[in-house]
């Protein structure tokens, strides 16, 4: 029987004379110049992009070399380009007031593009608690929709190993993995003061076990008692909570408690110390002038003991 003509597949004239050596370039990925314009963040990106000095030092260095390490993004369906990596590149960009950027645009599913983003940003050397917290949630997530498996007894051995991935990548434990996802818990006014280390990662841990209403209470109980919570205290604070009686007046009994530490501490604030120097002094030129003076009297003093 003969074939019908129109079931035959022609070879296109690109195809013809196209060789394998320029198939195969076509898959590389390509290094574009992208306008500023068209990209935009990651979607619920966790590190935090700041205007400081180490900000202004990189649009310097961009302003006079360019940008040496090309972003990361994805095409988006509504059109440009989402940030995989290179947030903190983009806005050096900005401040060095250039129009493009070089950036490798790759198709990436949301777990590849957010294990892409959270690898490539905790590469970096200061990275706040809170940061952390939500890259290490974010990924944690990720690798479970990825390598959902059906071969495992239970849903607590994939989370086990899970957690274990993210810690190998990381560098840390599983266990430490899974503190730091708890701070995700935290009322952003307690995690910001984490981030601000006016309250301790072990505290914080401990503290991200009570209730949203009882974390706001907190709030307010450590501004009247002018304190902040030690490990000892917050896991009292915990166990009130479990218990259901944590209440804004046992909060203030408990942050009312004189630490321990602050038995032997001295404090001496910059208002105080202002008032024995010249106005022109800087508080390092105070800092020195005391150690001299306390130097001198206690050589006097040892002094005198041995008469």
């Amino acid at each position: 029987m003969k074939r019908s003509a129109k079931n035959i597949k022609l070879a296109s004239v690109d195809d013809l004379f196209s060789t394998e050596e320029s198939r195969a370039d076509e898959n590389r990925e390509k290094i574009v110049e992208l306008p500023l314009t068209e990209l935009f963040p990651f979607k619920d990106h966790p590190f935090k992009v700041i205007d400081n000095e180490a900000m202004f030092d990189t649009a310097e260095s961009v302003k006079q070399y360019g940008v040496l390490v090309p972003a990361i993004a994805r095409p988006r369906d509504e059109g440009g380009y989402e940030l995989v990596a290179g947030h903190r590149r983009k806005r050096a960009c900005e401040l060095a007031e250039l129009d493009t950027m070089p950036v490798i645009v790759r198709n990436l599913d949301d777990d590849e593009a957010v294990i892409i983003m959270v690898d490539s940003n905790l590469q970096r050397e200061n990275i706040l608690p809170s940061e952390r917290a939500f890259a290490f949630k974010l990924k944690l997530e990720a690798i479970k929709r990825q390598g959902a498996r059906t071969d495992l007894t239970s849903t607590q051995v994939a989370q086990k190993l899970s957690a274990e991935k993210v810690g190998d990548d990381a560098g840390v434990s599983k266990d430490q993995v899974r503190r730091y996802i708890r701070l995700t818990h935290l009322i952003p006014e307690i995690l910001s003061m984490v981030d601000e280390k006016k309250i301790a990662f072990n505290p914080a841990v401990e503290l991200s076990f009570l209730k949203n209403e009882e974390q706001t209470n907190l709030l307010d109980a450590m501004d009247m008692e002018q304190a902040t919570p030690s490990l000892s205290q917050a896991q009292r604070l915990k166990k009130f909570s479990n218990e259901g009686k944590l209440t804004l007046e046992v909060m203030s009994a408990i942050m009312s408690e004189e630490k321990k530490g602050d038995l032997d501490k001295v404090t001496l604030t910059g208002d105080k110390l202002k008032k024995y120097f010249p106005k022109s002094y800087t508080p390092k030129q105070m800092e020195e002038t005391i150690m001299k003076l306390l130097e001198g009297w206690h050589k006097k003093r040892t002094r005198d003991q041995e008469r």
